[in-house]
């Protein structure tokens, strides 16, 4: 079972307008609403791969409701999310269909009381038993301690459970101290932790400091991996048009299964880059079309990258 945590889950809803116009009223052409969060579109994603997971985190209030009875009805997908007194957020994505982009508003989600951060903890702890790689994402609640992500891949590493973090800003900056199996920083992400614009030398930079392996989602240009095996680039065959909220999780789904299936990596890049752009061509956050992912599969470019000076 592989086992996927997001502390600030969300219902994700998604508009599509002809053009989206500052200052406008807009008639929307369609609505999709998805249970979310990064570890949840994570967990989706791996679903559809068919993978056995289960979704923890918090989850209250109506939005959590629905939520987690959208989640029900995931096929493959185990719930063990904690509850929670607060009300779960909604993130909301915009998509322009004149010219594809996405504007993307988000809640800050429910603040958590120390009981239920203590109660996630022990429910978390008897998760990780059965599990067989854990993936902790996206942005922390209000309430949670900073230091969540490091104590949470500290826990799982005693425990012998490989740990995927997916993160950003401080709860980043301190989660790579908890010495992470495999780090999935963007490339934003990346500079801010290390200070360097350049992306290989920021990527060894973020190993230095604690992390396994780390691999940079570079977005149009896929991803660039720092690994103790070696190191590559993968890249899409074209620049792609579409929805990009969720491919990020994407990416990290296909990592996670690379990771349980013991892939190579350059294998494993190959599967993470072809579901994220599968997923940014889909027009709902979260889901891929089987047959465009397998298109995909035959045309990302792997090469190997030489070490920065």
């Amino acid at each position: 079972m592989i086992l996927t945590v997001t502390l600030n889950t969300a219902l994700d809803i998604t508009y599509r307008v002809p053009s989206l116009r500052p200052h406008a009223s807009h008639r929307v052409s369609e609505v999709t609403e998805r249970p979310g969060g990064k570890g949840v579109n994570v967990a989706r994603v791996l679903a559809a791969l068919g993978h056995e997971v289960t979704v923890t985190g918090f989850a209250g209030g109506t939005t959590g409701r629905i939520l987690r009875d959208r989640l029900t009805g995931t096929p493959g997908v185990r719930d063990a999310l904690v509850p929670v007194s607060g009300t779960t957020r909604r993130t909301i994505a915009v998509v322009d269909e004149r010219s594809g982009g996405t504007t993307q508003l988000n809640e800050p989600g429910p603040t958590i009381g120390p009981a239920e951060w203590s109660a996630f903890q022990e429910a978390y702890g008897d998760l990780l038993a059965s599990a067989s790689a854990v993936a902790l994402c996206g942005s922390l609640p209000p309430g949670v301690p900073v230091g969540a992500y490091a104590s949470l891949a500290r826990i799982a590493r005693a425990a012998g459970v490989p740990v995927l973090l997916d993160t950003s800003g401080a709860a980043l900056r301190r989660g790579v101290a908890g010495r992470p199996d495999v780090l999935k920083p963007n490339a934003e992400e990346l500079a801010e932790l290390t200070g360097s614009h350049e992306p290989l030398r920021a990527t060894q930079d973020a190993r230095r400091r604690g992390a396994g392996t780390v691999v940079a989602s570079l977005g149009p240009e896929g991803v660039l991996a720092v690994t103790p095996e070696g190191r590559w680039r993968a890249t899409p065959p074209a620049h792609l048009h579409g929805n990009p909220t969720g491919a990020g999780d994407s990416l990290v789904a296909g990592l996670l299964a690379g990771l349980v299936e013991h892939l190579p990596w350059p294998d494993r890049l190959t599967r993470a880059v072809a579901l994220s752009a599968a997923t940014v061509l889909s027009p709902a956050a979260g889901e891929f079309d089987r047959a465009v992912y397998e298109d995909l599969l035959g045309r990302v470019a792997v090469t190997a990258e030489a070490s920065a000076a």
